[in-house]
């Protein structure tokens, strides 16, 4: 019976470790291209993927469940209305099943950025979420520049440093 509960606890922790980047089925790696897809909207609505090319792209991936998620919601927004020298658009991501959970955190939020809600996993495993929140910045062509796993600030000094370093940086490639 130990021996049973041992490997049981020891079978829970392997799988609830932090999962490897590229660990998605059908994960866009950093420096790859994302797949055109209809993104379903939550608060405005339905828009293909391409839509967003031709301007660089902050993609906040959450759930309504998360509470690191919920914790820098409020900062996206911030960053959404910052004059900035870099020109960004965010959007944000839901993979929760239930899309009135998810639209009820937009409420509560008073959330003004563009969110849209996952289906089947397609952008869970796509982007890479193996693990929340997850933020990612795309440049003005889809390519995937970074991948930020866990919650920032993302209104603060060092967050703008590293948007601005990364976009400045794929704009003017050495």
């Amino acid at each position: 019976m130990i021996r049973a509960l041992f490997l049981a606890v020891l079978l829970a922790g392997y799988y609830t470790a932090d999962a490897a980047p590229g660990s998605t089925p059908g994960e866009v790696p950093v420096g790859g291209h994302l797949r055109d897809v209809i993104l379903r909207g939550l608060n405005g609505p339905p828009a293909p993927l391409s839509g967003f090319r031709g301007s660089a792209l902050i993609i906040n991936v959450w759930a309504s469940w998360c509470g690191p998620c919920q914790a820098e919601m409020a900062s996206l927004e911030r960053l959404a209305w910052l004059e900035l020298p870099v020109r960004f658009k965010i959007i944000g991501i839901s993979t929760d099943d239930d899309a009135d959970q998810a639209r009820s955190l937009l409420t509560r939020t008073n959330a003004t950025l563009s969110h849209f809600i996952d289906q089947n996993l397609m952008l869970e495993n796509m982007l890479g979420a193996s693990r929340l929140p997850l933020t990612l910045l795309v440049d003005a062509e889809g390519r995937v520049l970074r991948k930020i796993y866990g919650a920032r600030q993302w209104d603060d000094a060092q967050s703008l440093k590293l948007i601005a370093d990364t976009f400045r940086a794929a704009a003017h490639p050495p």
